[in-house]
């Protein structure tokens, strides 16, 4: 899964290397990319939900989950309420509510403006429409990426025209209002239905160690962390060969020990 400001395409460097060993789904979380964004509901319960379906759907379940940036919210909340439909979780770059969003938030003490105006309802939508390039390439790429030549013009233009469709921005505004107004929702989630398969945690030179301290305080059994030196937040587009290695021999563990 996918973050911000990010679709399905923030993998398309990825699912080649992990699709020699397995069968890859990358998907637009509902109200992103090509997803559905009609006026219905938006947030981590219903995106989780979407997920379990998709699982049962496709009957691929159990997955090895991965999930990066906004996304971990929901991937959490699946793992959690589902977790028949997960055999491992992946957390790359990312934190949950009441675990260390909120100081994401906290523009008084380095936390970025961005999380508040794209959880306020309506804003985004009234104010970005027209100035997608602008937000996307002149300022969230350039702060984000931290290896030059990851992401291409291509790429910009790929999430600038899914970011410009009508109702674009529905998607994001669910996902971190609902952060937003947790109001400890996650944390209870958390103390009375713990992650219980293995957790992998991967970061780069973002946030710290955010998301090992995170899922060390959610998960019930093993935690492995990782830090890929020399990259940045959007770990996927920057390095993908390092972060496939990592995340084979994670699963490839898991694999075997479960034949």
């Amino acid at each position: 899964m996918h973050g911000w400001p990010e679709t399905w395409w923030a993998f398309r460097k990825l699912i080649p290397v992990l699709a020699r060993t397995h069968r890859v789904f990358a998907l637009d979380l509902r109200g992103f990319g090509d997803s559905g964004n009609a006026d219905t509901e938006y947030g981590e319960t219903v995106a989780a939900e979407d997920l379990h379906h998709l699982v049962e759907h496709i009957g691929a379940g159990p997955v090895h989950l991965l999930c990066q940036d906004i996304s971990g919210g929901t991937g959490f909340r699946f793992a959690a309420t589902h977790p028949e439909d997960v055999i491992s979780f992946t957390g790359v770059e990312t934190t949950l509510a009441g675990f260390g969003f909120e100081a994401l938030a906290d523009v008084n003490n380095h936390g970025s403006w961005h999380v508040g105006f794209l959880g306020a309802p309506g804003i985004a939508a009234m104010l970005v429409p027209g100035h997608e390039r602008e937000l996307l390439a002149d300022w969230a790429f350039p702060l984000m990426n931290g290896t030059e030549g990851a992401i291409g013009e291509s790429d910009i233009d790929e999430f600038v025209r899914s970011y410009a469709r009508p109702n674009a921005w529905r998607g994001t505004e669910g996902l971190y209002r609902g952060v937003l107004a947790d109001n400890g929702a996650t944390k209870a989630l958390a103390e009375s239905h713990p992650i219980a398969v293995p957790v992998l945690t991967v970061e780069g030179a973002g946030h710290g160690t955010i998301t090992e301290t995170t899922f060390r305080q959610v998960a019930a059994g093993e935690v492995t962390a990782v830090h890929i030196e020399g990259v940045g937040h959007l770990i996927a587009q920057e390095a993908p060969e390092t972060l496939a290695a990592v995340i084979l021999e994670f699963t490839g563990g898991i694999d075997s020990s479960s034949s």
